[in-house]
C-alpha cells in the first residue's frame, strides 16, 4: 500500500469528522427553534439536545482516532 493512499484514507476520516460539526449545528439550530416555538418544552428539548450533541461529538472523536490509527499503523507499513 502506498503512502499516498494512506494519506487519502486519513483525509477522508478527518473530513467525516469535520462533517459532524454540521450535524451539531443542525441539532442546536432545531432545538433552539423548538424552544422558541414552545417555551414550556425547554427542559426536555435541552436535555435531548445535549445527549444528541454528545453522540454526534463521539462520532467525530471516532473519526479522529481512526485517522490517527491509519496514519501510524498503515503509514509505517507503507514506508517499510
Amino acid at each position: 500500500m502506498s503512502l499516498g493512499l494512506v494519506a487519502i484514507a486519513a483525509a477522508i476520516c478527518v473530513a467525516f469528522g469535520c462533517l459532524s460539526a454540521i450535524g451539531e449545528s443542525l441539532i442546536c439550530c432545531h432545538a433552539i427553534d423548538g424552544m422558541a416555538r414552545n417555551p414550556e418544552m425547554q427542559g426536555k428539548l435541552q436535555s435531548t439536545m445535549i445527549v444528541a450533541v454528545a453522540l454526534d461529538e463521539s462520532t467525530a472523536i471516532y473519526c479522529l482516532i481512526v485517522a490517527i490509527l491509519i496514519l501510524f499503523i498503515l503509514g509505517s507499513k507503507a514506508t517499510a
